[in-house]
């Protein structure tokens, strides 16, 4: 049991000894060492259950803990009421000697074993490669799966797509006015078509196939022929990204099995469909909120709710205990109207997880690169890794929460220095192996765990407590679906470990010494590569 384990026991033993439950226990690491390892703010929080002072409450915590010599060296209470935790050092050493025999599954665990979830992200339909825009919504879905993995779920990784449409209308008349010119035609080009060098390469492509026998017919076989080769193209990406989707889930396959009628059928019969000006509206309103939703135009074109309640009332159908959705900053306000209408037919839209992340602004220098996917001065996720690197571009779509606009930085990405914090952290892993290659080289015995205890130096005790910190970030991570937190604790461990790299020499004259700290940054070495791991990103041994 690792010293906060413990603490969240007592206190959850504090809780049922008032008989009290459905009280949160919030057990956070200050962020001054002065307030300890571990701090809860529980008594502020049951000054209203108990009609208490939350200091008298805090006292009552600090007395019903006590301080177990194994896990807790002293107990403090703070301000007005908190309750600061001090480990114990002797369970670090412990808990640092069962990291070295976990290794490579330290951080892993079954917190969700036996549960299985969806996570639909990208969804980009099959019109143009995928731009840096969609790069954020690919990594961030990729690594939620691999956090979701590390605590024990069954992931399936998802992508949606329609190839019907006006979008993919446009995309084969593109196409084929492309072709057209290669004919040799003068052609009109309309300025809402897609302009991008792909769809000339595409023509292109037709063109040395089919010489000029196509000039009379129409955009569906062009449109056929530049889906195949978008998708193809997309799926290069993706794998070049490091990641395959399980499933490609058509659209098209809803209105085919008669889903969407289902759907419109359902809600007909909970009095929430109405009839006006030859157009059929989601009765919103009667859920709550501020204007019903039209979900088939006059025209008889299903707007996009109507299909994307089928298509999450199906994925609830095939079982998933938890569905995630990935979405751009765009979707904000038509996400509630779909998860309503599941609700409404009677499904359990609590399974479902709506995750939106903002925007990506490139920058050059100190300009904007300015993208539009029509007009083609987008800048490409291919282009971008060509650019910086795969291991980077990764890096910079984590490094912040995804509820925060992303300035993606080329310049400092592409720097091989420590300014560049995906540098600096891999370095921290070759730095690492560099060591351990000369400790084997003299010859020194990493077959067994050395006595730990006289790792006492504060460098020491600091990185020892970080490391064992590690599976309770991967776990808070997986649970609030925040990779930015597992960046920012890697980059925090970097610097620890450079830190105490310069203040304790690794291997000296002192055997045991020696024996002790060459454990300690490999203990550090396996957290690096786990963590990087769970990123996507490499672990070099050299740079």
């Amino acid at each position: 049991m690792t010293t906060q384990e413990y603490i969240i026991l007592k206190l959850n033993e504090f809780l049922q000894s008032y008989q009290i439950s459905g009280v949160e226990i919030h057990l956070e690491k200050p962020k001054e060492k002065k307030f300890g390892d571990f701090a809860t703010n529980l008594a502020l929080q049951l000054a209203r259950h108990l009609k208490k002072n939350p200091r008298q409450i805090a006292e009552e915590i600090k007395t019903f803990v006590g301080s177990d010599e194994q896990f807790i060296a002293k107990i403090e209470i703070a301000g007005p009421g908190f309750v600061n935790f001090f480990a114990s050092s002797a369970n670090l050493y412990t808990q640092l000697a069962q990291l070295l025999e976990q290794k490579e599954q330290f951080g892993r665990s079954n917190f969700a074993a036996g549960k299985k979830a969806q996570i639909e992200f990208v969804s980009a339909n099959p019109t143009g490669p995928l731009t840096i825009g969609h790069g954020r919504g690919a990594v961030l879905g990729d690594t939620i799966a691999r956090l979701l993995e590390a605590v024990g779920y069954h992931v399936t990784r998802e992508y949606y797509f329609n190839n019907a449409g006006r979008q993919m209308r446009i995309l084969g008349e593109s196409v084929r006015l492309r072709y057209l010119e290669l004919c040799g035609e003068s052609v009109e080009f309309p300025e809402d078509y897609y302009q991008g060098a792909y769809i000339i390469d595409i023509a292109r492509d037709i063109y040395a196939e089919k010489g000029d026998r196509l000039k009379n017919a129409d955009y569906t076989y062009f449109k056929d022929k530049a889906e195949a080769a978008i998708f193809a193209d997309i799926k290069r990406t993706i794998k070049r990204l490091g990641f395959e989707f399980d499933v490609f889930y058509n659209e098209k396959s809803l209105y085919d099995e008669g889903k969407i009628d289902q759907v419109v059928e359902g809600l007909r019969r909970k009095g929430l469909i109405a009839e006006r000006d030859g157009a059929v509206w989601f009765l919103t309103t009667k859920l709550g909120f501020e204007q019903d939703r039209v979900i088939i135009k006059s025209s008889g074109e299903p707007t996009y709710r109507l299909p994307d309640i089928a298509y999450h009332v199906e994925k609830i159908k095939r079982g998933f205990d938890l569905i995630i959705d990935i979405f751009g900053a765009d979707h904000i306000a038509t996400y509630p109207d779909v998860l309503a209408a599941v609700k409404a037919l009677g499904y359990d839209a609590d399974r479902i997880r709506v995750l939106i992340h903002q925007f990506v602004t490139l920058f050059q220098g100190d300009e904007v690169v300015k993208m539009s996917t029509r007009k083609a001065n987008f800048v490409t996720l291919d282009e971008l890794m060509d650019e910086v690197g795969v291991d980077v571009t990764r890096y910079f779509f984590l490094m912040r929460s995804m509820s925060s606009h992303l300035n993606f930085d080329l310049t400092l990405a592409k720097k091989q220095s420590d300014e560049n914090p995906v540098y600096y952290i891999q370095y921290a892993h070759a730095r690492i192996c560099s060591i351990l290659k000369l400790a084997e080289e003299r010859q020194i015995d990493l077959s067994h765990t050395p006595d730990l205890t006289i790792l006492t130096a504060n460098e020491e005790i600091d990185l020892i407590k970080h490391l064992l910190n590690f599976p309770q970030v991967v776990k808070g991570a997986a649970e609030n679906y925040e990779p930015h937190r597992l960046t920012n604790y890697l980059f925090d461990l970097a610097t620890l470990f450079h830190k105490f790299y310069t203040e304790c020499r690794v291997i000296s004259d002192d055997q045991a010494l020696t024996s002790a700290r060459v454990a300690l940054i490999n203990a550090t070495r396996f957290v690096l590569a786990n963590g990087l791991r769970l990123l996507g990103i490499s672990a070099p041994e050299h740079m």
